[in-house]
């Protein structure tokens, strides 16, 4: 997130937060963070707030109703009323110990706070924040020993990586709020209690969540379903992957059948591409629209993921980034090996 250096660290409370299948503990705090030093305050607004991505936006839900969300309702309660601030805290701690049960969910400190002047858009508004640390590093600590100088190790906490966190703005009320999340310790969806368990949190359908979807299924279909199911080498995927980022860059809306005619071309990949959005929607349990606007942040966050590098052994790294008919793949019976011919004009 950007443009935290005004936001206005209210209050932070600390509870530790074990995992009940193990035995571990629920340790709750008594009372909030003494806020006084502001160098302290700056790390933590840093730590806090330093991970989220602003435009990817989600919001409470509830299989009845979001009414009956029970971090929704803590949170609701702490903007209405901030005395309730230590009250509330002490209840999500209870509730996140509870979701805790996964084998692989560690044990670790839940941090809840409040903040004033949170960047929003164009405005600044309230905000709530659940953050967890699950993972511990080791820091020399150079100290003065009477004439000379001694270093102890010290386990303490990394404020550049966020493990867990939740961000609430104080808006849409109605629609679950919109909330930002990280969930840094669970990218393979091992044990992801925080997001679908505790937080039961959903993103919003709209522009930014249907363009990173989108570009994320397609990333995924070229190299799994695309190189197993058609007899296509690796230059035909990377060729396919550059004309799939380069629709979405060039492009302002996405359509899925102007994407399959225009990128994709065989019906028999086209039809084994829509069949794969449908299990990709299945499997992660959100729909993609069929036509939508084109967000350019979206895109810019999936092009570090688009990778088009051919890789020969451990000797090249070729960079493709077009013109799939100036390369021919052959193989030479002299040497028994493989080769590419690459056609070019100039030189650089």
């Amino acid at each position: 997130m950007t443009g935290i250096d005004n936001v206005q660290l209210e209050q932070v409370i600390v509870h530790k937060v074990g995992n009940p299948s193990r035995g571990e503990q629920l340790k709750l705090s008594v009372n909030p963070l003494t806020l006084n030093d502001e160098l302290v305050k700056s790390m933590l607004n840093k730590y806090f707030l330093g991970a989220f991505n602003e435009n990817e936006h989600y919001h409470f839900t509830h299989l009845s109703d979001v009414g009956m969300n029970e971090v929704y309702n803590y949170v609701t309660s702490i903007f209405q009323d901030k005395k309730s601030f230590t009250q509330q805290s002490s209840l999500l701690a209870h509730f996140l110990y509870n979701k805790s049960t996964h084998v692989k969910v560690k044990e670790g400190e839940l941090y809840v706070a409040s903040f004033k002047d949170v960047p929003f858009g164009n405005d600044f508004i309230d905000a709530v924040g659940i953050f967890k640390s699950e993972t511990k590093e080791t820091f020399l600590k150079v100290f003065e020993h009477g004439e000379s100088w001694e270093v102890i190790g010290e386990e303490g906490i990394n404020i550049n990586k966020l493990d867990k966190g939740c961000l609430v703005f104080n808006t849409n009320k109605e629609d679950g709020y919109v909330v930002c999340v990280v969930d840094a310790t669970n990218k393979q969806q091992d044990a992801q209690y925080w997001v679908k368990d505790f937080l039961q949190v959903e993103p919003y359908a709209d522009s930014y969540h249907n363009t990173n979807k989108y570009m994320d299924m397609c990333r995924l279909f070229i190299t799994n379903d695309y190189a197993d199911k058609f007899d296509v080498n690796k230059t035909d995927q990377i060729d396919l992957m550059n004309r799939s980022a380069e629709y979405f860059k060039t492009k302002e809306q996405f359509s899925l059948n102007e994407f399959t005619e225009e990128v994709i071309h065989h019906p028999e990949v086209a039809d084994s591409f829509v069949q794969f959005k449908k299990n990709y929607e299945v499997s992660r349990q959100f729909e993609m629209d069929d036509e939508f606007d084109i967000d350019l942040a979206a895109v810019k966050k999936q092009a570090k993921v688009f990778k088009s590098v051919l890789k020969l052994d451990k000797n090249f790294h070729i960079y493709i980034h077009g013109r799939r008919d100036m390369i021919e793949k052959g193989y030479d019976e002299l040497t028994g090996k493989k080769f590419y011919k690459l056609y070019f004009e100039e030189e650089s």
